[in-house]
């Protein structure tokens, strides 16, 4: 672990929704949470390399309250201790104020710290350089920089942001003239050309006091509500929360600061923040292809194809990209996937459910996969945690089969308790709630099986 006069606190920002990987990320399950690639999630990824030039037991993670529970998971399933490290927005107000949130949190335990700031949703290929470039962004910081992470662009890309940089400073890093909004390709290529244009990747490193000062010069009026809010958890309300300045910490004080200074990058970095850009990161095959699942592509070149559920069978495509889940596919040629955004918002407009969750929800002590349903009968599995209950809501319009397909439950059917291994079954026609308790050390899987008549239920 790299050694700092401060304590230094990696902070993950795991706010957004991810749109423009729909229909794999959705309200409910945000890009962070996806396994795209490899063995770990997105979120998951980034914590795990940050070791071992930052402690991860100081590790926190803004995220949004209905995620907080999976994120808990997913930091479990590294090893890494979720209590105390996982910060709640009720609602998403861009990175300003969570960067605040995280930042006045952290404040009620230190005088004062070093805080770097990671999208939760990034990759990273070069990570000994990345290491490297985190240890120069520390000392910086130490000197009372505001440090920004510029990746060195490689191409003219229209769909990131950009930072001029400007006289050399300290361990690499020069000072910063201009943020840039999303060039078009004309001024994209001029920028390749300068050398000194850097691609915005929404990484920091700054002292704790130092950002504080600059809140109070730039912002004060979000830093007072905030402070408010900070002081008392009960005021962490929604209604409260939507009232703070809806703004980037780009705008709120890089763009203002006289302390920033850009750290030019080059480790490989993405944001994944399309299908496009997913494609780009990853290695090809023979026929530049990147494909995930159980797919068979014949005269099939330069595309992206993804579906882990069933057979995928393509036939003379080119630049395209083919995403299949339980219940959505997405078709679309590769350049243009970043407009799946537009179909997102149709289908939000038209309350259709796909644009918000998938077919598995995820609770704290489990979660519930819609495999069939009809008008007469609906068909789901249960995952329940090991030490873990899950109290299912029954009516009257229907009755309940359960069914144990592995591990072992306790159900109360309303005849007794009842111990229910693999293969066993009971029926369930009682009304109000009944408890089903996984007491074993492995997960417990139950096929529920709904009967009755839904016309008459919501009638």
């Amino acid at each position: 672990m790299t050694k700092a006069k401060h304590n230094v606190y990696p902070v993950l920002l795991a706010g957004g929704t991810g749109t423009r990987l729909w229909p794999v990320s959705r309200e409910l399950y945000p890009k962070q949470l996806v396994r795209f690639i490899g063995d770990y999630s997105l979120v998951q990824s980034t914590i795990k390399r940050l070791e071992p030039v930052l402690d991860l037991k100081r590790v926190r993670i803004v995220c949004a309250k209905e995620h907080f529970h999976e994120t808990a998971r997913h930091m479990d399933g590294i090893g890494v201790e979720p209590d105390g490290k996982i910060i709640c927005e009720p609602c998403g107000r861009n990175t300003a104020p969570a960067v605040l949130l995280a930042m006045l949190d952290i404040l009620k335990q230190e005088e004062d710290a070093i805080l770097c700031i990671f999208p939760a949703d990034h990759v990273i290929r070069d990570i000994p350089l990345f290491h490297d470039k985190l240890k120069s962004a520390i000392k910086l910081a130490e000197e009372n920089y505001i440090v920004t992470f510029g990746i060195k662009p490689h191409y003219p890309e229209t769909g990131y942001g950009y930072i001029e940089g400007g006289r050399a400073v300290s361990y690499g890093a020069g000072t910063i003239k201009r943020f840039v909004e999303k060039p078009d390709k004309k001024t994209a290529v001029r920028y390749l050309e300068a050398g000194n244009f850097y691609w915005n990747s929404g990484m920091f490193a700054f002292r704790a006091g130092v950002m504080l000062e600059e809140f109070k010069k730039f912002r004060p009026v979000l830093l007072g509500m905030m402070q408010e809010i900070s002081a008392k958890r009960s005021l962490l309300t929604k209604k409260r929360y939507e009232k703070l300045e809806n703004i980037s910490i780009d705008v709120a004080i890089m763009e203002n600061t006289k302390k920033g200074v850009v750290l030019p990058s080059d480790f490989g970095w993405s944001d994944i923040g399309s299908w496009k850009s997913l494609y780009d990161f990853l290695p090809k095959d023979g026929n530049n292809n990147v494909i995930d699942g159980d797919v068979v592509a014949e005269n099939t070149t330069n595309c992206f194809i993804m579906g882990r559920q069933r057979l995928i069978a393509v036939n003379r495509i080119d630049n395209m990209v083919v995403v299949d889940t339980p219940d959505s596919v997405f078709v679309s040629d590769i350049e243009n996937s970043r407009d799946v955004k537009n179909i997102v918002a149709r289908l939000k407009h038209n309350k259709r459910k796909e644009y918000h969750q998938h077919r598995t929800i995820h609770y704290p002590w489990g979660s519930i996969t819609l495999l069939e349903q009809k008008d007469d009968f609906t068909v789901t599995s249960l995952l329940i945690y090991p030490g873990s209950l899950y109290k299912m809501k029954n009516s009257p319009s229907f009755t309940k089969q359960l069914v144990v397909v592995s591990g072992m439950v306790k159900a109360d059917s309303g005849k007794g308790l009842r111990v229910l291994k693999r293969g066993k079954t009971v029926l369930i026609s009682q009304k109000g709630y009944t408890p089903i308790l996984n007491p074993g050390d492995i997960p417990a899987e139950v096929i529920c099986v709904e009967i009755g008549s839904r016309q008459k239920a919501e009638g």
